[in-house]
């Protein structure tokens, strides 16, 4: 099955045999009526297991070539669970460029119970190897990075964490399974924010995680039902909504997203542009191989290179709204500095890129003259 049906179809088999619904039912219930003690039809209370829920975590292994999918409440929520595979003197070793949350997640939460981060720069590949040791546990990627665009190398990260035994996550949100597929290319754990484009309409939080292994699957969905951080039945739907159309939306995003990034970097009040679709973009040969496209996510800084000018921009948008969060089919405007990522000590920050006059953009799907036309008035 080709990917536009995945979206449509994947994984979705008997969804009603009570009335033949096309889509899968709401099911709006907490628990389920037993013929005997322990004598259910698959399901017996909602945290453990809803309908709903493993229709669209069917639609999530299908979409990601994987064989299981779980769903949370949040984007942090599943990340929180595969952190809860490791006890204290664990390493893990992350990006250095990423969504601020999850480094606050890292740093404040899971380093106070004993585990230790390394936070470095995975753009090239052989940097990784320095800080093994036999208590790593996990390579944490974000590709593209947040809010950078810094492009790191799945399959080359993949064969490092393999010669070691170490288990590999990739937080794949801003690509999504429609340009990226991690698994394929040797990841064990594929993590998403479905918030953001799997949703697509900016009416629901969600997040989930895709995996191959058996084993693997087991110890997540025990640490899901145990620690309870699942998602309602209605917002299962919605996300199940958003993925039928997430091949049409994705498409449109990228060509969006090419024409403002080649339209920003002829502005003469924009300074650097990052966006892994122009060839002198570090790592874009990379970004050809491992992606079939380039999104919709762009980041740039102001001339000025001041907070106060990048600030005057982003207030001035009319089309573009100043705002948390991405992947609607609204574009959106914001400043990480400030915004989504004001949890990160400001020298960690500039060491990255993430100064304050970046701008970050979340490329709708709305004509493009008019998304050209706001960022000329908002920068004049």
């Amino acid at each position: 099955m080709k990917f536009n049906t995945k979206t449509i179809h994947g994984g979705q088999v008997n969804i009603d045999p009570a009335y033949g619904s096309v889509m899968p039912p709401i099911y709006q219930t907490t628990t389920y009526s037993q013929t005997t003690p322990g004598g259910h039809k698959g399901y017996e209370y909602s945290r453990s297991a809803n309908p709903t829920r493993t229709a669209l975590e069917n639609a999530l292994a299908s979409i990601e070539n994987g064989e299981f999918g779980l769903a949370f409440g949040s984007g942090l929520a599943a990340i929180d669970a595969v952190l809860k595979l490791f006890k204290p003197g664990d390493e893990i070793i992350s990006t250095s460029d990423l969504y601020g949350g999850s480094y606050r997640l890292f740093r404040q939460i899971f380093e106070g119970f004993g585990i230790k981060f390394h936070f470095i720069n995975m753009q090239d590949a052989s940097n990784i190897e320095g800080y093994i040791n036999n208590n790593t546990k996990l390579i944490w990627v974000e590709t593209p990075t947040n809010p950078m665009m810094n492009i790191i190398d799945i399959a080359a990260t993949s064969k490092i964490a393999k010669k070691h035994n170490i288990l590999m996550a990739v937080d794949n949100t801003f690509a999504t399974a429609y340009l990226q597929q991690p698994l394929d290319l040797g990841a064990d754990i594929v993590m998403h924010s479905a918030t953001k484009y799997l949703g697509g309409h900016s009416d629901v939080v969600m997040g989930s995680l895709v995996v191959n292994d058996r084993e693997l699957a087991d110890r997540l969905y025990f640490i899901q039902n145990a620690s309870g951080a699942i998602c309602g039945p209605q917002d299962s739907f919605l996300v199940l909504r958003g993925i039928k159309t997430l091949h049409i939306r994705m498409q449109r995003h990228c060509e969006n997203g090419e024409k403002i990034a080649r339209f920003l970097r002829t502005h003469p009040r924009v300074g650097k542009v990052y966006w892994p679709g122009f060839e002198d973009n570090p790592n874009h040969d990379i970004a050809k191989k491992q992606m079939s496209g380039f999104g919709g996510m762009i980041s740039f800084t102001t001339i000025e290179e001041t907070l106060e000018s990048a600030v005057k921009v982003v207030e001035n948008l009319k089309v573009f709204t100043l705002a948390e969060s991405l992947g609607g089919v609204e574009s959106l405007a914001g400043h990480p500095a400030s915004m989504t990522h004001a949890s990160i000590p400001e020298a960690e920050r500039l060491k990255t890129g993430v100064v304050d006059s970046l701008i970050r953009l979340s490329v709708g799907i709305e004509d493009e003259e008019d998304l050209i036309e706001d960022l000329k008035q908002a920068l004049g």
